[in-house]
């Protein structure tokens, strides 16, 4: 056999998944395992989408549509980039995708050639470097700090510009540190990209899953200056429990945007029409369904806050979006677990899989001190999944 892509075989799977993976594959052999690494809301689709989408089979809407979305779908994201984001765009301004990884992809590689940096500040999600690789250009890593809540400064930014410079990923709220940039920070950082004339990728997936009064803001919103060079990209995944839908988009300048339908005619051609037709139901009428979920989301996040807490030798960050709590464990690290150092993340989530919980190990995420919590599970998981940790820490020597 020939030897396969060596850039395919370079690609390291996904973190996330896999973790998820093992701890299904514990609890299929009859396991007990609480999952804090799963990254979707827990909630079923609401109702009213699932009869959109019913409705529109039923009307036969299982065609292909124009590549870009369905003119319905392209017209209420327009209406809430204008309701929830004080943006303006047209119709030919978006592009509706099979999720916000594929809108990531296209993005990325309808603005990258070979050898463009990419700042991507850590912690970050760990899609975005494997993609950058896949298009042949570079990540460059910006070190954030803990006390900064893991955010950029406009001032690091700038440091790491040079000439090969493309492009700044910004994911507010963030994943995994649950990070929320403030209008303040990002009008910094819209400052400098427009002055060296960098595109930002300005991943708001998380947006409406937002806490203590935090306000979410899009860097797009500044100006006609930095919006030319911003391309947004979100989802109806996380904000509506349609991860398994599959419809993401992304919003851009138009001739940004043809280079990205062009690319996407030759890749995945349109989103899948009839998801398409329940995501429009969501966008337009979802906003009640939304409010619950948040206020959910909100008593969790309390609730693992207060118990992590009272958790002996870890400390985090309070986090004012998502649903991720990335938590400093390295204090144990160096110590022996049941006989066995335990030097790094991956090392600290592979055992405390023995307690029966599954977590997301940091060093994916550019930061071996942390691990991933996600409180998107019940209350009575959120519990017995901190009691099994910190059981699970009393047994280090």
């Amino acid at each position: 056999m020939k030897t396969l892509s060596a850039k395919a075989s370079a690609i390291a799977p996904s973190a996330t998944l896999s973790i998820s993976a093992k701890a299904n594959e514990m609890k299929k052999n009859g396991l007990s395992v609480i999952s804090f690494s799963v990254g979707e809301p827990d909630f079923k689709t609401p109702v009213f989408i699932i009869n959109a989408c019913k409705e529109a089979l039923d009307k036969g809407v299982t065609k292909y549509t124009p590549v870009g979305g369905t003119a319905e779908l392209k017209r209420a994201i327009c209406d809430k980039f204008r309701r929830d984001n004080s943006l303006e765009y047209e119709p030919d301004n978006i592009v509706v995708s099979t999720g916000a990884k594929s809108s990531l992809f296209h993005a990325l590689y309808a603005i990258l050639n070979p050898d463009d940096e990419v700042i991507i500040p850590k912690p970050f999600w760990i899609t975005y470097s494997e993609i950058v690789g896949i298009c042949g250009a570079r990540s460059v890593f910006a070190e954030t700090r803990e006390e900064n809540g893991y955010k950029i400064t406009a001032e690091e930014f700038e440091s790491l510009i040079t000439p090969s410079t493309k492009c700044i990923i910004i994911n507010s709220p963030n994943n995994p540190s649950g990070s929320v940039y403030s209008e303040a920070e990002l009008r910094k950082i819209a400052e400098v990209a427009v002055k060296h004339d960098v595109f930002v990728i300005s991943d708001e997936v998380y947006e409406r899953l937002v806490f203590d009064g935090t306000k979410h803001v899009s860097i797009a919103s500044f100006g006609e200056d930095i919006k030319k060079i911003t391309i947004v990209i979100n989802a109806v995944s996380k904000t509506y429990a349609m991860t398994g839908w599959r419809i993401g988009y992304l919003a851009c300048d138009k001739s940004i945007a043809k280079v990205i339908t062009a690319l996407q005619s030759h890749t995945t051609s349109n989103a899948t029409s009839f998801a398409q037709y329940g995501a429009t139901a969501a966008i337009n009428y979802g906003e009640e369904t939304v409010e619950e979920m948040i206020a959910v989301f909100a008593h969790r996040r309390q609730l693992i806050i207060d118990l992590l807490s009272e958790t002996e030798g870890v400390r985090f960050n309070v986090p004012l979006g998502a649903f991720y709590v990335f938590v400093d464990v390295s204090a144990y690290y160096g110590r022996k677990f049941r006989g066995k150092i335990i030097g790094n993340s991956v090392d600290f989530c592979s055992a405390l899989l023995d307690f029966g919980v599954a977590a997301v190990p940091g060093a994916p995420f550019g930061n071996d001190k942390c691990i991933r919590l996600s409180y998107a599970t019940s209350e009575e998981n959120i519990h017995a999944g901190i009691a099994r940790l910190n059981n699970f820490l009393k047994e280090f020597e």
